[in-house]
């Protein structure tokens, strides 16, 4: 129970600690207290790992077994090392009057109630509260994504929010018929909407009115999620909003709404008897083949990497649509491998950015001349989203393959590794011409902070060492978070 409450009061803290009027100060605050907050996330996951159990306390209305621990280490693992990047990223802003003070610390305010929303949604046990919880996501990082206040970031910002609040109206609607159908369960009424209790008796609850409510959850947290065809609001949303959000937005918020889809699953699988698992193939490979020709004809770097995020959703939808031990460890360790490599990504894309002051990519050449070591970091990322071995996303890709060869779909799993060779090959061909093209005159070879390197480093080593092995306690978390989506209650 301690280190659930410690989640939640050292974000609070770096917010009270904006009182400090020395902004370079406070960066160093705030970036101290995020350690704090993954230190405690990891000692909440590792409690519910050794116990076996989940940590349920307020009756109930907190619950954190094996999936909640694992989405918030993520979240809280992301969100430091944003948190971290942040320090000379913002201050660099503020240096070239691209922002004022004040812009500053409305940045770090509602960058951590982002972060809280996230931990709520993750971790109550209710339904309808995990839905306020992913709306509220919803409004706050709309806030940051118009950060900038500029046309296009206001656009964006517009259109994730319209979109982002259809979709979430469809949630919301699809939760009231999964209520509806526990009515005729004497008794549970009271609880009706608890995920826990709705596990329980499942085989009792009435399959007509679950589908409709799995199917309009499925549209409305898809849509937050990025899947296609709900997607249109991402690459704008991911593109206008500075690099740390845009980290953070690509690498753990669209994991929160994911989050919130395979709970109903979960539920759905034991009330429904064929047929779900359909839904989330669909839809995934869907995802996948739409990111094919849009990635392809990119100009904005940003954009390119928010079309990959499409991409990867849909690829953790389809794992765990395909099922079985491996397919859905595959989809979870896939989460944890496109977190850190997308994160990785955006922080040395936002440093390339800042120094050739553009997001065209026809205008940053020469990467590995002018930037040698981030343009070698910013090539070994791009290789590894695009599941090149041996890095991570290729280990988490080949598990799922092998999960829908074993399990007999076979069309669609060699539909499935088709689009991804195209992808990486369009990707290649972007990333080859920013890094190997012929350097520009005007940019100067720089040097980056510790703060930075440090964001940039701690990624780069899970990206790599996950494409080898899966460190004990990651392999045992995500087996328990394997279990929680296969099982439901793990008593």
């Amino acid at each position: 129970m301690e280190y659930v409450l410690l989640l939640f009061i050292t974000p609070l803290l770096a917010i009270i600690s904006l009182s400090i009027s020395n902004h370079v100060v406070y960066g160093k605050i705030q970036a101290v207290f995020s350690v704090v907050m993954f230190f405690a996330a990891v000692a909440m996951a590792y409690t519910v790992v050794s116990t076996g159990a989940p940590i349920v306390f307020w009756d109930q209305a907190v619950y954190v077994d094996g999936l909640s621990a694992l989405n918030v280490l993520l979240i809280s693992l992301v969100g430091a090392l944003a948190a971290i990047y942040s320090k000379d990223y913002m201050e660099t802003e503020f240096k070239e009057k691209l922002i004022t003070k004040g812009q500053l610390r409305f940045y770090y305010l509602f960058f951590y109630l982002f972060i809280i929303s996230m931990f709520v949604a993750s971790v109550v046990n209710n339904l309808g509260l995990l839905w306020v919880g992913i709306e509220l996501t919803t409004l706050i990082s709309a806030l940051l994504v118009a950060f900038y206040g500029k046309q296009y970031a206001l656009e964006a910002a517009w259109k994730y929010l319209i979109m982002g609040s259809v979709g979430i109206s469809f949630a919301l609607l699809g939760i009231i018929f999964i209520y509806i159908s526990s009515l005729s369960i004497e008794g549970h009424q009271i609880f009706a909407l608890q995920w826990t209790e709705l596990c329980k008796v499942a085989s009792q609850l009435d399959p007509h009115w679950f589908k409709i409510g799995f199917v309009l959850v499925l549209i409305g947290f898809g849509t937050k999620a990025g899947l296609a065809p709900m997607h249109f609001w991402l690459p704008d949303a991911h593109s206008q909003a500075p690099s740390p959000i845009s980290a953070v937005l690509s690498g753990v918020l669209l994991n929160t709404a994911l989050y919130g889809l395979f709970r109903v699953y979960t539920i759905a699988n034991m009330t429904i008897t064929t047929g779900v698992a359909e839904y989330l193939i669909i839809f995934g490979l869907i995802s996948v083949a739409v990111t094919v020709p849009f990635i392809t004809v990119q100009s904005d770097l940003k954009r390119m990497l928010a079309y990959s995020s499409v991409e990867h959703m849909g690829i953790i939808t389809l794992g765990i649509g395909i099922g079985g031990p491996i397919g859905i460890y595959g989809a979870l360790l896939h989460m944890f491998n496109h977190s850190l490599t997308k994160s990785l990504l955006f922080f040395s894309a936002g440093v390339i950015c800042h120094h050739y002051h553009t997001k065209q990519m026809q205008r940053i050449t020469g990467l590995l001349k002018t930037m040698p070591i981030i343009g070698g970091i910013f090539l070994l990322s791009a290789f590894a989203i695009a599941g090149s071995p041996p890095f991570s996303i290729f280990m988490s890709e080949l598990m799922i393959l092998i999960a829908g060869f074993k399990a007999g779909y076979l069309v669609v799993t060699i539909l499935f590794a088709v689009l991804i060779v195209l992808i990486f090959a369009g990707m290649m061909y972007y990333i080859v011409r920013m890094v190997f093209g012929t350097a520009s005159t005007r940019i100067e070879k720089i040097k980056f902070s510790p703060w930075i390197a440090f964001s940039l480093f701690v990624p780069l080593t899970f990206v790599i060492l996950c494409g080898f092995h899966v460190p004990n306690f990651l392999n045992e978390l995500i087996s328990a978070a394997s279990s929680v989506i296969q099982q439901g209650v793990v008593k």
